[in-house]
């Protein structure tokens, strides 16, 4: 893919998800004259909207390998600035973060030499190891 398409002027945000299966990359653009709406994941193109007549309003999408459902919500705060807040299963980032730290223990454990990042989730007892799910016997 051509990386100079990329940089819009329209991005309005930028976050980091840490999932089971690894750190996720979202951006969002928000084109305010059209209303423009495009969602990449980790660089992919997941949702495009190219004219929407209202502004605000929120769309939903999924995140990583096992589907986390995630939200952007686009608010007028005054005239012609926005705010945009990203919420994962339902819950603000900063609150989803700090739920799932209580949830879940990672390490990051070399073995020969490469790093494997192991996470539990304590809730389901899962284990991921570089986001792929391990068959652990319990």
């Amino acid at each position: 893919g051509s990386e100079k398409g990329r940089m819009s002027n329209d991005l309005a945000g930028v976050w980091e998800v840490a999932l089971s299966d690894g750190v996720h990359r979202i951006e969002f653009e928000h084109g305010t004259t059209t209303g423009k709406r495009v969602i990449y994941v980790d660089g992919k193109e997941i949702l495009r909207r190219d004219w929407m007549f209202k502004l605000v309003g929120k769309e939903t999408f999924s995140v990583g390998k096992s589907d986390t459902k995630a939200t952007i919500n686009i608010d007028a705060v005054s005239g012609f600035a926005y705010e945009y807040t990203l919420e994962i299963n339902g819950k603000s980032l900063k609150k989803y973060m700090e739920n799932r730290s209580k949830v879940t223990s990672t390490w990051v454990l070399n073995l020969d030499g490469i790093d494997c990042r192991v996470v539990l989730e304590k809730d389901t007892m899962d284990v991921w190891c570089n986001g792929q799910n391990i068959e652990t016997a319990v």
